[in-house]
């Protein structure tokens, strides 16, 4: 079991890593750069905002995937602890650790959830 948790958290990792790099970066659009921008468009101000918008994209979309890929675990986990419980057989102990592994996966869900949604409206809210 050990070992099936380890390969599970590599691959994910691995996947997780494979989708931050394939993702395009995003830039910050031309309308709303035009107001900071209008007179001197090299100036280091409208660079520096730049920057920072293609920062910000670029946090977001890492979270945003690292999140996906938890909430795909978290998933994952749910299926196998249905498999636990349904093969228990009516074993006391094996039945505790299949509830106990699946309601760890549900406040690991609910946690990605809630994580997800504050991250996104921190970002769209603090430019």
């Amino acid at each position: 079991m050990k070992r099936l948790k380890y390969l599970l958290l590599t691959s994910g990792l691995i996947v997780c890593c494979g989708l931050v790099a394939l993702v395009p970066s995003t830039s910050v659009s031309a309308d709303a750069l035009s107001d900071a921008c209008d007179g001197a468009p090299n100036s280091a101000l409208c660079i520096e905002m730049k920057k920072k918008g293609q920062f910000e994209a670029n946090i977001k979309i890492i979270v945003n995937t690292l999140l996906y890929v938890l909430g795909a675990v978290s998933v994952l986990v749910i299926i196998v602890a249905g498999i636990m419980y349904t093969t228990s057989v009516g074993d006391p102990a094996l039945i505790t650790k299949a509830k106990n592994i699946l309601l760890y996966a549900v406040v690991g869900l609910v946690v990605a959830i809630s994580a997800y949604a504050i991250v996104n409206f921190v970002i769209s809210r603090f430019p």
